[in-house]
């Protein structure tokens, strides 16, 4: 039993004494070299992949955005007129009068909604509707004062 403890404390005790052949400290042998080789190339390639992907990224989208919103504008343009013939509770009604408005912007849908609003039985359902039609009237008059 003492045999051991004494191999223990004179293991213990060699590594603590000369720190840079101990394998448990990291820092002993790898403090200073890799401090400064990382530290310049660290900062030098964050800003450039930054950049570089940011405009790249940007640029390709542009055309497929383009014609899938003009794809959106004439799919909202033929579904407008055909939206009463959807069979719909008032609560699917009224989120379809809330996408219609938010997607083409149009504020002459929002007596639609009002309306379908009202006709929802369930009263914190009819309550969230109310709300979100005032959110519409007021973002419609907001965007009009600016």
């Amino acid at each position: 039993m003492f045999g051991t403890n004494s191999d223990d404390t004179q293991s213990a005790g060699a590594p603590s004494s000369d720190p840079a052949i101990m394998p448990d400290n990291p820092f002993a042998d790898s403090q200073a070299p890799p401090a400064s080789e990382p530290a310049a190339p660290a900062m030098a390639p964050s800003p450039a992949p930054s950049t570089d992907p940011e405009p790249a990224a940007a640029k390709p989208p542009a055309p497929a955005d383009d014609s899938l919103m003009s794809l959106k504008q004439s799919a909202l343009q033929s579904l407008q007129p055909l939206v009463s013939h959807l069979d719909q509770t008032p609560e699917e009604k009224f989120k379809t009068t809330m996408m219609m408005i938010q997607a083409t912007d149009n504020p002459s849908l929002v007596k639609e909604a009002y309306e379908a609003a009202n006709q929802i039985t369930d009263e914190k359902a009819r309550a969230q509707a109310l709300l979100d039609v005032v959110n519409e009237i007021n973002y419609f008059t907001h965007k009009d004062e600016k």
